[in-house]
């Protein structure tokens, strides 16, 4: 890249970014400015292309950690990889047309070469942009998907001996063993005797549900507590006993109120109503 055109781009900075902006305007910028206030949006987009203008001027030492940081906020907020890439090839034609109608351009200089110069320039930028969103992206996948675990099968104290754990959505494999570790491990730290295991909020149960809820009920029965399955819906009754799953080791209550209520009674306590008392 030659001394005039990195005086124009210095020159002509705050010039370059509006005329960016203009271009950016086809890069689903709709559904990004419906994510984030207008003022967001600038001002992450001015940091993308102060830091690859910046990058024109000097090997700066700290731009890998500064591009980490930008496309980490990029994906953090949910933008697609389309906006960074674009947003590369737009400053190319930008700074290049630019130069190209100044004063600073040399008549030997032809639009096509200017550009394939600066494109070339620009394109181990664009190499490492799609690697630091793809590293990104999978990190913060990694972390979602560990969260989600960690919500997926909770372990809930309810009353002293008394734990629920409350499931929600489709159970696989994966997720079972991770109902069963803290199945087990919740048993023992909160001392438990009773265990509900409440499945209102599974849409199905079929026999591999259904395989891993016994096998979790044994694991706890082993552990010196009792399991009761709470929740069973008309139809899930229904697919039960039509699969002709053997529920009959296992407690069995339509209601996680009458599941804590027989807990209770497990537990020799019971729910007293006060007014009827005095």
């Amino acid at each position: 890249m030659n001394q005039d055109l990195f005086n124009y781009i210095q020159n002509h900075k705050s010039e370059i970014f509006d005329r960016w902006l203009v271009l950016m305007n086809d890069v689903e910028t709709e559904r990004i400015k419906n994510i984030v206030s207008e003022q967001v949006y600038v001002n992450v987009s001015s940091d993308f292309v102060n830091l690859l203008l910046a990058k024109a001027f000097r090997d700066q030492e700290n731009f890998a950690e500064e591009l980490e940081e930008v496309v980490g906020r990029v994906v953090s907020l949910g933008w697609p990889l389309a906006y960074l890439t674009q947003g590369v090839r737009n400053l190319g034609h930008v700074v290049v047309e630019g130069y190209v109608n100044s004063e600073h351009v040399k008549a030997d200089q032809t639009h096509s070469e200017l550009f394939y110069r600066f494109d070339k320039w620009l394109s181990p930028i664009y190499n490492k942009i799609v690697e630091q969103y793809s590293n990104s992206w999978e990190n913060t996948v990694m972390l979602q998907k560990v969260a989600l675990q960690e919500l997926s099968a909770p372990l809930i104290p309810v009353f002293d001996k008394i734990t629920v754990m409350p499931l929600v959505g489709t159970i696989d494999t994966d997720r079972a063993k991770k109902i069963m570790e803290n199945l087990l491990q919740g048993v023992v730290k909160h001392r438990s005797e009773v265990v509900l295991i409440d499945i209102t909020g599974v849409p199905v149960v079929d026999t591999m549900v259904a395989h891993h809820i016994i096998q979790a009920a044994e694991a706890v029965r082993l552990v010196g507590a009792k399991c009761l399955l709470v929740g069973i819906r008309p139809e899930i009754a229904q697919t039960i006993v039509n699969l002709g799953i053997n529920l009959n080791e296992i407690i069995t209550k339509n209601s996680l109120k009458k599941g804590v209520e027989f807990a209770l009674e497990m537990t020799e306590r019971k729910i007293v109503d006060i007014e009827s008392e005095e």
